[in-house]
């Protein structure tokens, strides 16, 4: 099985689904980071503490994670072992197609979300199963044959099917890995369903009757930001989904928050390193 080289590239280079296999007998440090694709973290070996959204998964070889494009995540590896991965990133594109069968097979991903529970143990048998589907497209991508991407893209479609019915399949949600604060949690969901209103730190702090000390310190220690840079973050990311489906920069800056429309252009800038007009004509 062939392995790929890890970077810390987050854009996508294929406009449908990339695929890779990494393996590093040196752990590599990655920052917090969000992208705009979906992505299936499926894990095979390693001493990782995987962050989604400050809720953080201890995870066993096995152990597969959905991220959409708003969630801020990132992996914490410890040495000792080496880190083993399939990583596949699949954007909207993909899944459009693939529903044109009738079936939504990225509906787990806002299922998750919504929940705020992203991780899948499969069992034994759905664990080979999905094993061998990332061998197969594996070794169909590499394949220089006539219809190989096809094939390769066939295997995938199998992959998310059988990842889809691991995920409403299973019976309960698994808390004795996860490690969580639920200050941080209620902050975090109420911070997402008033990303548009004004936000501070005593409002938080108040809404959820605790001091802002130790709001401050619980919320750093579990999302690795503090409470405005999560704002900023969040309504940065929300505004470039916008963008990208066609959305006016003035209405994406107003509607994500932004009272200030040069602060927007420049927070845009500092975080993409683009502002929105030079990302329209990138895109």
């Amino acid at each position: 099985m062939s392995r790929d080289t890890f970077t810390d590239r987050q854009v996508m280079l294929d406009p449908y689904y990339e695929f890779y296999h990494y393996y590093d007998e040196v752990p590599p440090v990655v920052d917090f980071h969000q992208h705009s694709f979906y992505e299936i973290f499926f894990f095979l070996s390693g001493n990782v503490d995987y962050n989604i959204e400050g809720k953080i998964y201890h995870l066993r070889p096995g152990d597969i994670l959905l991220t959409n494009n708003l969630d801020i995540h990132r992996p914490e590896i410890s040495p000792g072992k080496p880190y083993e991965r399939f990583v596949i990133w699949i954007s909207d594109s993909f899944f459009d197609t693939v529903q044109l069968c009738g079936d939504d097979l990225k509906a787990c991903f806002s299922d998750a979300a919504s929940k705020d529970y992203r991780l899948i143990r499969p069992d034994d048998a759905n664990l080979i199963q999905l094993r061998n589907l990332c061998l197969h497209i594996d070794q169909a991508q590499r394949d220089n044959l006539l219809g190989s991407r096809a094939i390769a893209a066939s295997y995938l479609l199998q992959f998310l099917v059988f990842l889809s019915r691991c995920y409403y399949e299973k019976s309960s949600l698994l808390t004795e890995d996860i490690t969580e604060n639920q200050a941080v949690n209620q902050a975090l969901a109420y911070i997402n369903e008033n990303i548009s209103q004004d936000l501070s730190l005593d409002e938080l702090a108040d809404h959820l009757f605790i001091s802002k000390f130790y709001l401050c310190k619980q919320f750093k220690h579990f999302t690795g930001m503090s409470v405005y840079q999560y704002i900023m973050k969040k309504r940065l990311i929300i505004s470039l989904n916008m963008l990208r489906r066609g959305v006016p920069v003035t209405n994406a800056c107003l509607e994500c928050g932004f009272n200030d429309y040069s602060n927007y252009l420049k927070a845009f800038k500092r975080e993409f390193g683009k502002n929105p007009k030079e990302f329209l004509k990138m895109a």
